[in-house]
């Protein structure tokens, strides 16, 4: 999960309108404090958080894992 922190930073910078940690946690649906945690590397994601987090950026969890530089979501 090294890669994880990274991704989810520039993720959530890219976004237009750019919104603070507590918005967008909150708009994930995950504690308002999680994102900022998830982004330091203090903590790792459960597998229902990763979920939420893939498909609020509409990436791929193996693209916010690192397991591939493709964030696009194959259904």
């Amino acid at each position: 999960m090294n890669e994880f922190p990274d991704r989810l930073r520039r993720l959530r910078e890219s976004m237009r309108p750019v919104r603070s940690m507590t918005v967008t946690s909150q708009l994930m649906g995950l504690h308002p404090d999680m994102l900022r945690r998830y982004e330091r590397g203090e903590v790792e994601p459960s597998m229902d958080a990763l979920y939420k987090i893939a498909d609020y950026y509409g990436v791929s969890t193996d693209y916010l894992l690192g397991r591939t530089d493709n964030p696009a979501v194959n259904r």
